[in-house]
């Protein structure tokens, strides 16, 4: 459809009004000196964030898409602390809204940014703000926030915990903030982000490959697609922290598929303990704002399965055949490996765990090893815990009070083929000081080859026993 006379005119107008604005803006650039505002820059960037902002390089100033204004080696401190440097901050700003004197950010660009975040043994951290800041975040529509090979250090000073992540980049958009009275900031924000680490390293733990996209509102933030390489096995899961009420509660789903066994364990000793592929599977939801209330209110469940696996250090059919003459040999040593699956080894603090690890030589064919476990309000009770050798299996029953850190009638016993007791060894008290009963012999090991121990009870009339164990791994008999 041909433009009528007066459309022509005003489009023709709207035109020639832009083409003289981008001349003025460009005559602007090239007459300028950028770096004669860096001092106002960094005042203005100091009071907004409430701490002390310094640009150690150049300020560049261009033009498309909107006005941007890149600052070379920025450093954000503190209280005399550093927060953030970065070699490159863009600002980007709308170009209309400046003939009007008005300064619309639209986004921030950080390239090769270093963040430093540190808690200190009173619980503050070193990017809050002294009580004589007033500076506070403008409510409404906030720019946009991306960067780009970052590097992030957290410490705890408290813990004594911390993680750096590298090469990490992340896209934060749609981010508002609602100015309105909350004793949890996060609260006030909301926001889309996808971020992405190549390395993530916490002590002996090693994470790659970390990819998840996050949704902040009104203090509820949902991680999703929680992706990472760690223990050899490629984990997925999503984890929900809800800060909108008066205790925060949390949700987390993830599982570990094929993570190398040997690769878990090496957290804990330098030694091969154990080979082979496991699968692993956690659904937790809890709630607390302190680690104990967390544990106490822990529910949920939690599993490690494997198959054709290989002990190292113990020939437990070797040793379970030579049971009646040794007499040293505690069951409780086979039941420390299942502790060390879906609940890390903090339930062996007080047992002689390093002895367990070095073993006595040999190796042993684990055909099938199962770890699952019910959590109730911090208590994880043994659900289908057990594993089978090329000749026996062996099952755990009982509890793990993981809130008071206490064994609960943990039992761990040597079962025929029926899921009957053959040896079974008691573990109760403290994990920091356990008491671990002497094995109590129910029957014979090997039928009529080997006789029952002097000590031992005899065979209950016929050969009726207590079935204990009737889970998934079956007899290899």
């Amino acid at each position: 459809m041909a433009m009528t006379n007066p459309e022509k005119t005003m489009f023709i107008f709207i035109s020639v009004v832009a083409a003289v604005f981008v001349l003025c803006v460009a005559a602007v650039l090239l007459l300028v000196d950028a770096n004669a505002y860096k001092s106002r820059l960094e005042a203005a960037a100091s009071a907004a964030l409430g701490m002390d902002v310094r640009i150690g390089g150049q300020l560049r100033i261009a033009l498309f898409p909107g006005l941007l204004v890149t600052a070379e080696d920025v450093h954000i401190r503190n209280m005399e602390k550093s927060v953030v440097s970065a070699k490159e901050v863009t600002l980007g700003f709308e170009l209309l809204p400046l003939l009007r004197n008005e300064f619309l950010m639209t986004n921030i660009s950080l390239v090769h940014p270093e963040i430093t975040i540190e808690r200190n043994a009173g619980g503050k951290y070193n990017f809050e703000k002294p009580q004589t800041a007033a500076a506070i975040l403008p409510s409404g529509d906030l720019p946009q926030i991306s960067l780009s090979g970052g590097m992030l250090h957290y410490t705890d000073r408290k813990t004594g915990k911390g993680f750096e992540a590298a090469a990490c980049k992340a896209d934060v958009r749609n981010l508002q903030y609602a100015d309105e009275e909350s004793t949890f900031p996060a609260r006030q924000l909301s926001f889309a982000a996808d971020i992405a680490c190549a390395n993530i390293q916490a002590r002996d733990i090693a994470v790659s490959g970390l990819r998840l996209s996050v949704t902040g509102k009104k203090g509820v933030f949902d991680f999703k697609s929680v992706k990472m390489n760690i223990f050899g096995g490629r984990g997925t899961g999503s984890i929900r922290a809800d800060y909108s009420g008066a205790m925060p509660a949390y949700q987390i789903h993830y599982s570990l598929p094929q993570l190398r066994i040997e690769e878990f364990l090496k957290t804990q000793s330098p030694q091969k303990i154990a080979e082979g592929p496991m699968d692993f599977s956690v659904n937790l939801s809890m709630q607390g704002k302190t680690a104990s209330e967390l544990k106490r209110s822990a529910s949920g469940d939690a599993s490690l399965r494997g198959k054709n696996l290989t002990l190292n250090g113990h020939d437990l059919d070797l040793e379970f055949a030579r049971f009646e003459s040794s007499q040293n040999f505690n069951l409780v040593d086979v039941g420390a490996y299942f502790f060390a699956g879906p609940v890390g080894l903090a339930v062996t603090k007080g047992y002689d765990f390093a002895k367990v690890l070095k073993g006595s030589g040999g190796a042993s064919a684990i055909r099938t090893f199962v770890s699952q476990w019910k959590i109730e309000s911090g208590v994880l009770h043994a659900q289908d815990v057990a594993m089978a050798t090329s000749a026996h299996r062996v099952a755990v029953l009982g509890g793990l009070d993981l809130a008071n850190a206490e064994f609960v009638g943990v039992t761990v016993a040597l079962i025929d083929s029926k899921g009957c007791a053959e040896v079974e060894q008691k573990i109760r008290g403290s994990f920091r000081k356990p008491v671990i009963e002497q094995p109590n012999i129910l029957k014979s090991l090997a039928g009529p080859a080997i006789k029952l121990l002097k000590k031992g009870r005899k065979l209950l009339p016929g050969g009726e026993c207590n079935v204990i164990y009737t889970g998934s791994v079956a007899s290899p008999n």
